[in-house]
C-alpha cells in the first residue's frame, strides 16, 4: 500500500523549486543597504569635494588682496560668486572665514564651513550610519614677495 507520507520528506528535500526564492530573500536586503549606502555616501562625499574646491579656489582668488581685509572680500565674494555651480551646496547654509594663519604670518587661510543636515540623505532612514552633517574645509595660501 502506497502512503503520502513516505514520499513527502524525499520529494521536498529533492525540490529546488524555491531555492531562487529563498537566496533573493536572504540577498536583497543586504543589496538595499549596498545600494543605500553608495547614495548616501557618494552625496556626501561630493558634497565635501564641493566645499572643499570653494575653500581652495577662494583661497587663490584672494591672493591678489593687497591687505587681510582685501583678501578676506576676495575670497567671500568668490564664494558667493560661484557656489550655484555646485548642486548639492545651498548658499544660505554656507559660511565663509579668511584671514592670516594665527601661527604662521607669512600664510592666508580661507576656512568655508557648510551646514549639511538639510540635505536629503539625512531624511533617509538609518539602516546604515550616516556621516556628520557640518562639512568644514580649509585651504591654505602663502603670501608672496616678501
Amino acid at each position: 500500500m502506497w502512503c503520502c507520507a513516505d514520499i513527502a520528506p524525499r520529494r521536498l528535500l529533492q525540490d529546488r523549486a524555491a531555492a531562487s526564492a529563498v537566496e533573493f530573500a536572504l540577498v536583497f536586503p543586504l543589496f538595499v543597504i549596498l545600494l543605500f549606502g553608495i547614495i548616501v555616501y557618494g552625496t556626501y562625499l561630493a558634497t565635501i569635494h564641493g566645499v572643499q574646491q570653494l575653500a581652495a579656489e577662494a583661497a587663490r582668488s584672494s591672493i591678489a588682496g593687497l591687505t587681510d581685509g582685501e583678501r578676506a572680500s576676495l575670497a567671500q565674494n568668490y564664494v558667493t560668486a560661484n557656489v550655484s555651480y555646485y548642486p548639492f551646496i545651498s548658499p544660505d547654509r554656507l559660511s565663509v572665514s579668511a584671514a592670516p594663519s594665527p601661527g604662521d604670518d607669512t600664510v592666508f587661510v580661507v576656512t568655508v564651513s557648510y551646514d549639511d543636515s538639510a540635505s536629503f540623505i539625512f531624511s533617509l532612514p538609518s539602516i546604515i550610519p550616516m556621516p556628520a552633517s557640518d562639512i568644514v574645509r580649509s585651504a591654505v595660501i602663502p603670501r608672496g614677495g616678501y
